[in-house]
């Protein structure tokens, strides 16, 4: 991460509010002075996420040039402070209770410190990753260790609908829109295959479509037999990168997320856990942000763990409370000093 340089900083920050007006609220951009045409409340944070995505695209900078922005202000962002680390990101922040929303360069320890604040991947803003030497694309079986791709894009997502969700959105329904995120097309529309749905367990579960689509995030379209046609409405997610069959298989990877795997027929609220935590490429992280990509409180995320150990899908876990990251064990992993002996 570049903290300090020669060159004078860029400042990356873009902030759109929510603001009324006569025939209905209209987005009002700080930097640009734009107004958008009215909109409803469940459409406002679809449109503010577009149009804080073009300034990024606009005013796009190498990677050695972007600083922390939350750094730049001392650390102003978030109440708990342990210094400034990791790569920068793009950080989204939802403030006033959805009024405001703010696009910003942070550093990865500020944008995990900072409430309602989640990552935007690079794959939403049509950052192309590069291929895999040769070509050659990997297929995606059950039971089978993800590659670091799947795991990623899935986390990525998870931490984009952190945001983009309202925070009581349920479980299924996150698991739900998760999916369709991953399996859509470049124009947003996804068929949702019945079979699908009953190997998830959502068969049947309407309430969960209508859930969706009262937060304004996708609609229903003309019905097929054994299946659910819908249409996203969120414009960002339309910009995934990379190609549809990768995200297929990264959506395949969610329904059995090794080696975190339960029973199709547990809780949702425990798989969505499972599929978060197994997301994760280095087991620790901190609670916070364990909590919002399930839309929890870190109490109830504690819980869930002691469930998790309970069903024996974890070995064991434990919450460090001066750093307030979690640590977790899958069942069957080495101690890391027999590991290293070993190799």
């Amino acid at each position: 991460m570049r903290l300090a340089g020669t060159q004078a900083a860029v400042r990356r920050v873009w902030t759109v509010e929510l603001r009324p007006r006569a025939g209905g609220p209209r987005l009002f951009c700080i930097q640009c002075k734009a107004h958008t045409h009215p909109v409803d409340v469940s459409s406002a944070r679809s449109a503010a996420l577009t149009h804080l995505a073009s300034h990024a695209r606009a005013e796009a900078l190498p990677g050695h040039l972007r600083t922390c922005q939350c750094r730049a202000l001392g650390c102003t962002w978030h109440s708990r402070s342990r210094g400034c680390g990791g790569l920068v990101l793009l950080a989204l922040t939802r403030q006033a209770g959805g009024r405001s929303w703010r696009l910003a360069d942070a550093c990865a320890a500020c944008a995990a410190a900072t409430s309602e604040t989640a990552v935007v991947p690079d794959t939403l803003l049509g950052a192309r990753r590069p291929k895999p030497a040769g070509g050659i694309l990997r297929r995606a079986h059950h039971g089978l260790s993800p590659g670091p791709d799947e795991r990623a894009r899935v986390r990525e997502m998870l931490t984009y609908l952190s945001a983009t969700l309202p925070q009581f959105t349920s479980p299924a329904a996150r698991l739900l829109a998760l999916q369709c995120a991953l399996r859509s097309d470049t124009r947003g529309h996804v068929t949702v295959a019945d079979g699908l749905l009953r190997s998830m367990r959502l068969r049947g579960r309407r309430e969960l479509w209508l859930e969706l689509a009262q937060a304004g995030w996708l609609e229903t379209t003309s019905p097929r037999p054994g299946s659910v046609a819908v249409r996203l409405l969120d414009a960002t997610v339309l910009d995934q990168a990379p190609g549809r069959g990768a995200r297929r298989r990264a959506a395949h990877w969610a329904l059995h997320p090794t080696p975190l795997v339960l029973p199709a027929a547990a809780p949702a609220v425990l798989r969505l856990t499972a599929l978060a935590l197994a997301s994760h490429t280095f087991r620790t992280e901190d609670l916070d942000a364990v909590s919002r990509l399930c839309g929890n409180s870190p109490q109830q995320t504690m819980e869930l763990l002691d469930r998790l150990v309970s069903a024996r899908t974890l070995a064991a876990w434990h919450h460090h409370q001066d750093t307030d990251e979690v640590l977790w064990q899958f069942p069957q992993q080495l101690p890391r000093y027999s590991a290293d002996r070993d190799s």
